[in-house]
């Protein structure tokens, strides 16, 4: 066997007990790997609660890593969210993905719950148990510390996992966070604390010269991109080169999207950042666009924050202290929170209460979260939760529970449909829409209109579901595309693939979410947005006009999106997509 190991480690963390599954190639080239393989087996327990003993916690490399595949070295993390009850899943960067593979596994399936905290040793086909009790309580930092996996690749959860927050991360080699979705508390529920990965062998390569090849063409088109490349692109700055990017556009996200234009945002951006902090960049191994960054606060290493954390903490609060910044993110890697959920949940209680932040309160606020103190164990439950409770459900901005990131979808009416359409709630992820209606890659589009839209989202989410599958960097297709990739997957496996071969893969997991999520009671009621995208304006000016969405249009464009889906008009799926995707479904 080619790219894949053929193996999939099973664990039962109740009573200790491993199994080997060798899955046949039949199956591993149909779901891929990553987020491909993760939701088959999520599917086998779509209707358990998050909190069942039985739900499974996946995590799976995919069939290019451990290879020269550009970007191949991310892993995927898939269970049931406590936050949402929707399918969750991250895409997760470090050396995880490459370690697993390594250590001759193509991914973990873990079920069970431990009746004490654990930490699982895995080395090549060596399992261990370790009592984890004396760390418990740790963050993330100081057990780093404590193990000290030098070369091995290690995921640990921290106090706000432990606590019950619902959107509590997992973090992986110090720095990279599987977040969103609240993926640390399934850690947490099942009582395992740390996975160390490491291992000895090789990832088999079908024909290392067609490899070669493929790599050295997807090399010189992310040379030429200015987005990932450029002095003012992701590998120079981050991600946050796009924050000057998204206010300039009038869909930066302020005062909990009451308005899009923030008055600070030019003091506030990556280059103020880029002068103060002095970053390094860091990234996932094997990775040659680099565009996590590490810089110095008070004399010590941090991850520097993202775009989504810098908009967030600034913006969304109405702050401005890029110190806050930095050290609101810092807080949520060593506590292990979503920084998204934690920003998005603390701008919710702010238009509640009518109380401004200072840094001293959002930073104590942040604590209090994670540590379930006082009010930070409301706050811990999540904007949509939290805003049900103190009486103003409208306040919270999200989709389907999960709380919204920082582009403001009535500027850009993709977003606005990604946003509803997507299987985890609120994602920017799932279809990216960004790529093309602010980055104009590949193309321009329109982003004041829905018009087209419909199937540029379907086949934008087909497209990341793959690509999630084979476990590669989003990134990378602002210059490459599916057919770089298409060449890479036939070098790596020996199977003959097109571009139109992984699309229907893309396309096969993504339905398998859709079912997934029906089966817990979603449809059409849930694939909307907040009201206040339809009610209220954003911020005009320079000639740009943010008016409210027209909620015909969406409903239209919704509509849309059902049929060329292959959804029923009430977003549910049918038998017959199903059967022709290879997939079983019996309509509700």
């Amino acid at each position: 066997m080619y790219g894949w190991t053929g193996k999939i480690l099973h664990i039962n963390i109740s009573d200790k007990t491993v199994e080997i599954e060798t899955p046949c190639v039949e199956i591993l080239n149909q779901y891929v790997g990553g987020k491909g393989l993760g939701g088959r087996y999520l599917r086998q327990n779509a209707r358990l609660p998050w909190n069942h003993p039985d739900m499974v916690f996946c995590i799976f490399s995919g069939p290019l890593a451990g290879t020269s595949s550009p970007t191949s070295g991310r892993a995927h993390m898939v269970s049931k969210s406590p936050l949402t009850g929707l399918v969750a899943d991250s895409s997760v960067g470090g050396k995880l993905a490459t370690r697993l593979k390594k250590a001759g596994w193509d991914g973990l399936v873990i079920t069970g719950k431990s009746p004490f905290p654990v930490g699982i040793h895995i080395m090549d086909e060596r399992i261990e148990f370790q009592d984890a009790a004396f760390v418990w309580m740790l963050d993330t930092h100081d057990l780093h510390r404590k193990i000290n996996p030098q070369k091995a690749s290690l995921v640990t959860i921290g106090p706000a996992a432990q606590n019950g927050v619902r959107y509590a991360s997992v973090i992986v080699d110090q720095h990279f966070a599987a977040g969103r979705s609240g993926l640390g508390t399934c850690l947490a529920e099942k009582k395992i604390k740390y996975i160390l990965v490491n291992g000895t062998g090789h990832t088999r390569v079908k024909n290392p010269v067609l490899l070669k090849k493929a790599r050295e063409d997807i090399l010189r088109l992310t040379a030429a991109s200015p987005v990932l490349m450029g002095q003012s692109g992701f590998t120079c700055l981050g991600t946050g080169a796009v924050y000057d990017l998204m206010d300039n556009r009038r869909m930066m996200p302020t005062d909990n999207f009451t308005h899009t234009k923030f008055a600070h945002a030019a003091r506030l951006n990556a280059s103020m950042y880029t002068k103060t902090y002095h970053p390094k960049k860091h990234g996932c191994l094997g990775c040659h666009i680099l565009c996590k960054k590490t810089g110095t606060h008070d004399k010590k290493s941090i991850a520097m924050p993202e775009f989504e954390t810098m908009s967030h903490f600034t913006a969304l609060i109405g702050c401005t202290d890029t110190d806050l910044v930095v050290q609101a993110n810092r807080l949520c890697n060593i506590y292990g929170m979503d920084t998204i959920s934690a920003a998005s949940t603390l701008a919710c209680r702010r238009e509640i209460t009518g109380k401004d932040y200072t840094k001293e309160t959002v930073l104590s606020l942040l604590k209090d979260i994670a540590l379930g103190n006082g009010e930070g164990k409301d706050l811990g439950l999540g904007a949509a939760a939290y805003a049900e409770k103190m009486g103003f459900p409208d306040a919270a901005m999200a989709v389907k529970g999960l709380e919204l990131p920082a582009y403001d979808p009535r500027g850009a009416y993709g977003m606005a449909l990604g946003y509803a359409m997507s299987t985890r709630g609120g994602c920017h992820l799932r279809a990216y829409p960004i790529s093309h209606e602010i980055l104009r890659k590949p193309v321009a589009t329109d982003r004041f209109s829905f018009s087209g839209k419909a199937r540029i989202i379907k086949i934008a989410e087909d497209l990341n579901a793959v690509v999630d599958a084979l476990t590669a960097c989003k990134f990378t297709f602002f210059a490459a595309s599916l057919e770089e990739y298409a060449r890479i997957y036939e070098a790596v496996t020996g199977i003959e693939t097109s571009t139109q071969d992984l699309l229907q893969k893309g396309e096969t997991i993504y339905y398998n979410e859709r079912i997934i999520n029906a089966l817990n009671g979603f449809d059409i009621k849930d694939d909307d947005l907040p009201t206040r995208f339809f009610t209220e304006k954003g911020t005009s000016g320079n000639s740009i006009d943010i008016p409210p969405i027209n909620r015909e249009d969406f409903i239209e464009a919704r509509s849309k999106y059902y049929k060329i889906r292959g959804l029923t008009q009430k977003g549910l799926p049918t038998t017959e997509k199903a059967a022709s995707l290879g997939l079983e479904w019996n309509s509700l």
